[in-house]
């Protein structure tokens, strides 16, 4: 074959070669044209319903516990009780005291009981009936010797109600079965979580591994019962964690491990009480006030985002109105005379009365109350005289009773027992912590890089900086004399330097701001000593309110806490509730702000929501915001950075 054939057949080659790719081209466009390369298999609505129907929403409480998935309406509640089953048959029982508490029996308890009784007559006798006369005094001994007269009534023979069946001996019980445990049974009562965070006590059953392995045994049940969620299947569950406003570290530590590692959550998500109930009420700011049954919890929120410094924790609630409760009626003789708040049953009658007799009502209407086994008429103002009212109870193993008692001017005190909150010497609690704030952070081992790292790296680089800009202006000089001296100037730099990383206070501290590390010694030893002595008092709730407002950095933000003041929780369902604190505040706000706040508007039931269910409807919430994906600690990133990973990814400065 010649030169001029091949290069023929080379040029026909080449040509069918294109052919060939063009033909390629066209049936790829054909192909794609006629088919999507990645069709959606799901719609995505579809898809984020399913996500959303496996998280769950978890808001552990002192008192209740509420747990449900994020596309419920509303969550399951049970008792956040326990009853466990001794081991050895000679082992003493114990049970956690549910109204009882330290510091009410010390010699100064009854002196300052009373005090506080003086100034809540004092602001309920300045207030006129709604004709505008004064009420008239009736001797209180009437009342008291007719109280002590009075016989229980037999109404039935049989209450229906039972003590629980253990005779299979069950390793432990939960919830309302907990509550109604026989004491002659040998079962130990406790409860996991007291003023919002773990119980741990030097008593039986109060260790920290103790109250885990309860906390888990409560949740895991109501996963199972509540939920009807395998707990094979919790691998396919993401979990929602609300945690209080000031936390624990490291118990908020072992709760996510124990729902991670224990539990088997595939992933969680940490956030704080008082941004999920702006969440769960659709409200962009407020300064959210959280009445709880043991614990009183105060904090302004902005877009999402908890202020700090206006973080306050208050140890008073709910149950200890209801001791308030008890003492007021003691004081009139209650007929009802084997009450005991050592006793759970008592305690739970107690509470029914208290929320169905209480109030803060400044209005005269006619209440007529039927709450469970408890019935009671009454005026809530207009109360001159004296007034019979009645009630029943019903026990396990016992017939329901009917008990007559008369009030006179102490009907006016005992209802109005929720201005205890206003007034908590009446609480009688002495030598305790009444009022906490969030602490710096004490570090952690299994996260070397925490804020004291970057503290102190921060610092140095400051100091370094510093340092060579002030050599800069320097004039030059050569030789060893210039060297000493630089170093000479380093020196106290860094002596100083290692004091302020020792005294200060980094972000962690309420009540300080950043510019710390400039301050003398002496100035950041007065400030701990400051937030001691702060912490050592009894805030009423408004003026705790009024402080936490005040904390807030500028006067745009105090406007807008001012303007929306967000009551949730159990602890303040009475009526006039709203009025009543909406009054006090606006009468004990600065004056510079009464020209500036155009409304002073307190919210107790946004949406017309239940304002005890508010936060954890504001976690699920949260289960569905887009921003809530780079939130999630997955199971073997906790395995692997275990600690590190809440200081990476949770919404709050860790």
């Amino acid at each position: 074959m010649t030169q001029a054939e091949r290069e023929q057949d080379n040029g026909k080659e080449k040509e069918r070669d294109r052919d060939r790719e063009k033909e390629k081209e066209k049936e790829k466009e054909q192909r794609g044209v006629k088919r999507p390369i990645m069709p959606p298999a799901i719609p995505e609505p579809v898809q984020e319903q399913i996500q959303s129907n496996f998280m769950v929403v978890i808001n552990p409480g002192s008192k209740n516990l509420r747990i449900g998935r994020a596309t419920d309406t509303l969550p399951a509640a049970i008792p956040h009780v326990i009853a466990r089953r001794l081991r050895h048959p000679g082992q003493s029982r114990y049970e956690d005291p549910w109204l009882l508490r330290e510091g009410l029996d010390r010699p100064e308890s009854s002196e300052q009981r009373q005090n506080g009784l003086k100034m809540v007559d004092q602001a309920i006798w300045s207030k006129k009936m709604s004709n505008g006369v004064r009420r008239t005094p009736v001797s209180a001994e009437q009342a008291r010797s007719y109280n002590r007269q009075v016989r229980a009534a037999v109404l039935e023979s049989s209450s229906g109600v039972k003590w629980t069946n253990t005779s299979h001996q069950p390793e432990f019980l939960v919830g309302e079965e907990a509550l109604y445990v026989n004491p002659a049974d040998c079962y130990s009562i406790h409860w996991p979580i007291r003023r919002g965070q773990l119980n741990v006590h030097p008593r039986p059953g109060g260790s920290l591994t103790a109250v885990l392995a309860d906390l888990e045994a409560i949740w895991s049940y109501s996963i199972q019962k509540l939920l009807e969620i395998p707990l094979k299947d919790l691998k396919y569950y993401r979990c929602i964690l609300l945690v209080p406003d000031i936390y624990n570290r490291q118990h908020v530590k072992e709760l996510v491990n124990m729902l991670l590692v224990n539990m088997g959550f595939s992933a969680i998500v940490v956030h704080q009480e008082s941004v999920c109930a702006t969440f769960g009420s659709g409200l962009s700011s407020a300064c959210v006030v959280d009445v709880g049954d043991e614990k009183t919890s105060v904090c302004c929120v902005e877009d999402g985002v908890s202020h700090r410094n206006s973080r306050l924790c208050l140890a008073y609630g709910g149950s200890d109105v209801t001791r308030c409760f008890f003492w007021l009626l003691q004081r009139v003789s209650f007929p009802f005379k084997e009450c005991q708040l050592s006793n759970r049953l008592d305690c739970m009658l107690l509470q029914q009365l208290k929320e169905s007799f209480c109030h803060l009502d400044q209005v005269s209407k006619l209440c007529g109350v039927l709450v469970g086994n408890i019935s009671f008429h009454f005026l809530p103002q207009d109360i001159s005289g004296l007034h019979d009212h009645e009630f029943r109870t019903r026990f396990p193993d016992s017939p329901t009773l009917l008990y007559q008692l008369r009030l006179g001017d102490e009907k006016l005190q005992v209802s109005w027992a929720p201005m205890a909150l206003f007034y908590p010497a009446t609480f009688g609690i002495v030598g305790q912590k009444m009022t906490s704030l969030q602490h710096r952070s004490q570090g952690d081992p299994a996260d070397p890089h925490d804020e004291h790292y970057l503290l102190g790296t921060q610092s140095r680089q400051d100091q370094s900086s510093k340092a060579i800009a002030e050599r800069k202006a320097l004039p030059k000089t050569s030789g060893f004399d210039g060297e000493q001296s630089s170093q000479g100037t380093d020196l106290p730099e860094r002596g100083t330097l290692i004091q302020d990383v020792d005294l200060g206070h980094s972000h962690g501290d309420c009540l300080i701001g950043g510019a710390e590390l400039e301050e003398p010694p002496s100035a950041l030893l007065s400030r701990k000593t400051a937030m001691t002595q702060f912490e050592g008092k009894a805030l009423g709730l408004d003026k705790a309110i009024l402080h936490s407002i005040d904390s807030c950095a500028s006067d745009e933000t105090k406007r807008k806490m001012y303007s929306s003041i967000l009551v949730v929780g159990g602890g303040l369902m009475f009526q006039g509730a709203q009025e009543f604190l909406q009054h006090r505040i606006l009468n004990k706000m600065p004056p510079s702000f009464r020209r500036v706040v155009e409304n002073v508007e307190v919210i107790t039931r946004p949406k017309d929501m239940d304002p005890r269910l508010i936060a954890w409807k504001g976690g699920a919430v949260l289960a569905c915001l887009d921003t809530t994906q780079e939130m999630w600690i997955y199971q073997r990133e906790w395995q692997r950075f275990g600690v590190r990973m809440l200081r990476e990814r949770a919404a709050f400065v860790w």
